[in-house]
């Protein structure tokens, strides 16, 4: 394990985060229980902080995410040389704990596909709101090729985003797909040339992040929450959340505004 930590976090103005993934040397694992912790801690943090409007994840060096350790796996080190029993627990209290963070997540993260997003590095991907894709990037829920399961809530994750019939192509056959077969299929929204792929995210995050902060949340809660309820509970969350926003001082604000601009 190297010294530094395992996700470099930036502020770029505006309210824009920027998240690393800093182990290149190894093409970003996150299995580990430190850049498990990392990842997790950064999403505690900026939930309660409402000075963050987006978030941008992204791999150092050439990959976003090799995904789970396979050097670890073949050595039977850490989680691996562990019992069944003892596995199914380092998975609830390890690389569990990320799905359950992003996904719950307040903030909207948007990822920037650097590179290779392969099994549990396509499901961290699958994991934000939006992604933008290096011409470089590709995908692959690539768990059988390895004789395993997605491990982390692929199988969850993958069907609400590319629906089941591509979902059951990816994961069934752990095929490899280009930046333009993922756009094609719907799991990334551009796809830019390498040294296009801040920029562009960054693009996406600022037209986010000055919009108002807690409208963006609760719109991002309810879509979050649009696969698992059924119409009438979504309008019953929907009619409890629109009065926490007609109190906001920003909604009086841009209604005003509104009404100024129309007279």
């Amino acid at each position: 394990m190297t010294g530094h930590a395992p996700l470099t976090v930036s502020r770029l103005g505006g309210g824009i985060e920027l998240w690393t993934l800093d182990r290149a040397e190894t093409r970003n694992p996150i299995s580990d229980t430190e850049m498990v912790t990392a990842i997790v801690s950064a999403v505690d943090r900026v939930t309660g902080d409402l000075e963050v409007g987006a978030v941008i994840l992204t791999g150092a060096g050439t990959a976003f995410s090799a995904g789970g350790d396979v050097k670890a796996m073949q050595d039977r080190r850490g989680l691996f040389g562990q019992p069944p029993a003892g596995q199914r627990v380092g998975y609830q209290q390890g690389i569990q704990r990320i799905t359950r963070a992003m996904v719950e997540c307040d903030v909207p993260v948007i990822a920037a596909v650097n590179g290779p997003a392969i099994g549990a590095g396509c499901d961290l991907a699958l994991m934000c709101d939006l992604r933008v894709a290096s011409t470089t990037a590709t995908f692959a829920e690539s768990f059988v090729r390895l004789g395993l399961i997605p491990g982390d809530g692929g199988a969850w994750l993958l069907p609400r985003i590319v629906g089941h019939a591509k979902a059951a192509e990816l994961a069934l056959t752990g095929r490899r797909i280009d930046a333009a077969t993922a756009e094609a299929y719907g799991m990334v929204s551009q796809v830019v040339e390498p040294n296009q792929l801040l920029p562009a995210a960054q693009a996406l995050a600022a037209e986010i992040a000055e919009l108002p902060r807690e409208a963006v949340r609760m719109t991002k809660a309810l879509l979050r929450r649009s696969g698992d309820l059924g119409l009438n509970d979504m309008l019953e969350l929907s009619s409890a959340m629109q009065p926490l926003c007609h109190a906001t001082a920003e909604h009086q604000e841009l209604v005003a505004a509104f009404g100024a601009r129309s007279r």
